[in-house]
């Protein structure tokens, strides 16, 4: 069973910055990586982020590119969003998600509230 913990959600300005968090515990040994969703009033969920642990090969939404930087510290088993020049459309919950080897999203954290002022 993994367990993923965020941290560091708040409000901010726009153009602001903030760091995201996401401690995982309970880790497979074969595990891919770790990714980021956010989900927004009113909307369905949407990928933003993901990381393989090996290697360190991260992949982005088109909407944060150059904006959001993901990054990991194995020996902690946590990864990290950088999110710079924050936008009031980035307002959302963020899920940390665990990714399996065999593709799928199998375990969730509980989300952390971002919310980006005009």
């Amino acid at each position: 069973q993994v367990q993923l913990v965020e941290s560091g959600g708040g409000l901010v300005q726009a153009g602001g910055s903030l760091r995201l968090s996401c401690a995982a515990s309970g880790r497979p040994f074969i595990s891919y990586g770790l990714g980021w969703f956010r989900q927004a009033p009113g909307k369905e969920r949407e990928f933003v982020a993901l990381i393989r642990w090996s290697g360190g090969m991260a992949d982005y939404a088109d909407s944060v590119k150059g904006r959001f930087t993901i990054s990991r510290d194995n020996a902690k088993s946590t990864v990290y969003l950088q999110m710079n020049s924050l936008k009031p459309e980035d307002t959302a919950v963020y899920y940390c998600a665990h990714r399996s080897i065999g593709g799928s999203y199998d375990y969730w954290g509980q989300g952390t509230q971002v919310t980006v002022s005009s």
